[in-house]
């Protein structure tokens, strides 16, 4: 079955549309997707710092250009990660947003990051309004049953790098031995993520672990792709987190048949003065006392961008000129 919202807005513009909207547009489930009201649990600072600071810092890198990125000059994510090296980068802040594949011999790991939405860029916010639910590419996901289905913006833009992102992974951890990858991304970036780990943990031996920590992440695909997913990249290797009044987390509507899968990870605050962030840990899918529940009536762009903890915030403006 295939659902179709006209493709006239960006995830910017759409949540603004929700924001003004009557409840019943976003807030009722008409799809068949899970929920969950299960009270969520405190996540400690050590936590944060240990498994989200260093992915935020790979996803703020990915909005900087590709020849920064591959001379790892791209300002403070590049500074506070001083032993990465690049082995491959690209991207044209359209059509195939920015990109890297990385070694990170500090963490024994190989890191794939992929950049967000560039608003100023109309054929990059056109990746992300093509609401058409479509089948899985089972050459990219040969588990993918018919029943799974995908946001056809974002599996499209997946696809454009999925074999150099593939093979430069493969690469990667024969040349170093490491038996780690890390996918992260912001916003598109992070859809694009949750792509690639499915991928790469098909493709990849099983003696290879899959991290997935993603920022500010839309839903991908239907009930089907979450379940598929959270088989593959369990909780807690996969992470989406999602930033206070963000209303990107909720688009494509839940009433679409849109659906997030487990591993949220929601910031209720952010102390200015400090950067530290209260962050609690939902159970479930969809979970109403996170940001499923956001009321659209008090949504914030702002807290799309963060930031989100220890300062980070993502977009080009975290990058040199």
């Amino acid at each position: 079955m295939t659902r179709i919202l006209k493709p006239v807005l960006g995830l910017a513009a759409l949540a603004a549309f929700a924001r003004a909207a009557p409840a019943p547009l976003f807030g009722i489930n008409l799809g068949s997707g899970d929920e969950s009201s299960d009270q969520p649990a405190a996540v400690s600072q050590d936590d944060i710092t240990s498994t989200l600071v260093r992915p935020a810092q790979f996803s703020r890198a990915a909005y900087c250009s590709a020849a920064s990125v591959t001379n790892w000059s791209c300002g403070d994510s590049c500074d506070v990660l001083p032993n990465v090296k690049v082995l491959t980068a690209g991207g044209d802040d359209g059509k195939i947003p920015g990109f890297f594949v990385a070694s990170d011999p500090d963490a024994q790991t190989i890191v794939v990051a992929h950049q967000g939405t560039e608003p100023k860029n109309v054929l990059s916010i056109a990746n992300d309004v093509e609401f058409l639910q479509v089948d899985a590419n089972t050459t990219l996901f040969p588990q993918a049953s018919g029943d799974v289905k995908l946001h056809s913006g974002f599996q499209d833009t997946q696809g454009r790098t999925a074999d150099l992102v593939l093979s430069t992974v493969q690469d990667g951890l024969s040349s170093t031995g490491f038996k780690k990858v890390l996918v992260t991304g912001h916003s598109l970036g992070a859809a694009i993520a949750s792509l690639d780990a499915a991928m790469l943990r098909m493709a990849l031996p099983q003696d290879v672990s899959i991290d997935a920590v993603v920022f500010g992440l839309p839903r991908v695909g239907n009930q089907e792709w979450a379940d598929l997913l959270s088989s593959l990249v369990r909780v807690p290797s996969f992470a989406h987190v999602t930033n206070q009044n963000d209303p990107v987390p909720n688009v494509p509507p839940h009433a679409l048949d849109f659906q997030h899968p487990p591993g949220e990870l929601h910031i209720q605050s952010v102390d200015d003065t400090t950067g530290d962030a209260q962050v609690v840990a939902c159970p479930g899918e969809e979970n109403q006392n996170c940001a499923a529940g956001n009321s659209l009536l008090d949504t914030s762009i702002p807290n799309h961008l963060g930031p989100y903890f220890s300062g980070i915030s993502f977009g080009d403006k975290a990058c040199p000129n």
